[in-house]
């Protein structure tokens, strides 16, 4: 089942110095369930694409559906959770608090809100630190609290920009792998962009590599690593083919760049 579907779907911002062509002629079909990464160079419009799935940009061409109806539709629906590059916790609130918030804006009740927040913070290995405060924990605890606030409502739809990206490489690989378990309990779709190659290919169904601006999709590449993926997959051959294979995409979209 289609869950986002992408048409010709262009964007042009308008500025002082002219107009800047962030995405032309996109068309991208992602189904329920799936794990799609866009990786492209700095400015090639996969974080707009993502902002335009999330309603908080608008195509200025094609067409671009969520659940079958418009982004804003969607939004209001609360049909996706959205996790920033910065993890963005209030510090005079707790864990719980920063979890909690969202539910708060939406008016769940007060019990319903605290067994959410406890379920979600289970789900990312956060239990216990419900009371603590963003400055007491660290960044990868930090960007897990961020995740569990995205989930607390539970949305079939989790979009995800660059979240692991200011982290070092060993928590971000320990993100990575309890990303890959939280995708496989909860079944969720997800979008996730990355400057990461291996990133990409580790942990997606389907990698959408982009060229610079204006931002086009020069590959779609299906993975076809199995679901359940230790680290160490990425010292195999299959592994290491899907890589070769982003890394020439990256270079071939550079043809593109105007």
């Amino acid at each position: 089942m289609t869950v986002i579907e992408a048409r010709n779907v262009g964007l042009t911002f308008r500025t002082d110095d002219g107009p800047v062509h962030a995405l032309k002629d996109v068309t991208l079909s992602i189904d329920k369930g799936e794990f799609v990464s866009f990786i492209g160079p700095s400015g090639c419009g996969k974080t707009t694409f993502l902002r335009a799935i999330a309603a908080l940009e608008h195509p200025t061409e094609g067409s671009l559906t969520v659940n079958g109806s418009t982004p804003d539709a969607a939004r209001k629906a609360r049909a996706y959770g959205y996790v920033f590059q910065a993890a963005g916790l209030y510090p005079w609130r707790s864990i719980a608090g920063n979890v909690r918030l969202p539910l708060e804006i939406m008016g769940f009740p007060r019990a319903e809100q605290a067994a959410r927040v406890a379920r979600v913070l289970a789900l990312v290995d956060l239990e216990g630190f419900g009371n603590k405060y963003p400055w007491q924990l660290s960044g990868g605890m930090q960007q897990r609290a961020s995740i569990a606030r995205a989930l607390a409502f539970d949305a079939d739809i989790l979009l995800m920009d660059e979240p692991f990206g200011a982290l070092d490489e060993i928590v971000r690989d320990r993100l990575n792998e309890e990303l890959l378990a939280l995708w496989a309990r909860t079944g969720k779709t997800i979008g996730f962009v990355t400057h990461s190659i291996p990133e990409a290919v580790y942990l997606s169904t389907r990698i959408v590599v982009m060229s610079p601006r204006p931002g086009r999709i020069t590959d779609v590449i299906e993975s076809p690593l199995p679901r359940e993926r230790p680290l160490e997959i990425r010292d195999t051959p299959e592994f290491i083919a899907i890589a070769h294979r982003v890394r020439e995409g990256l270079r071939a979209g550079h043809g593109h760049e105007v």
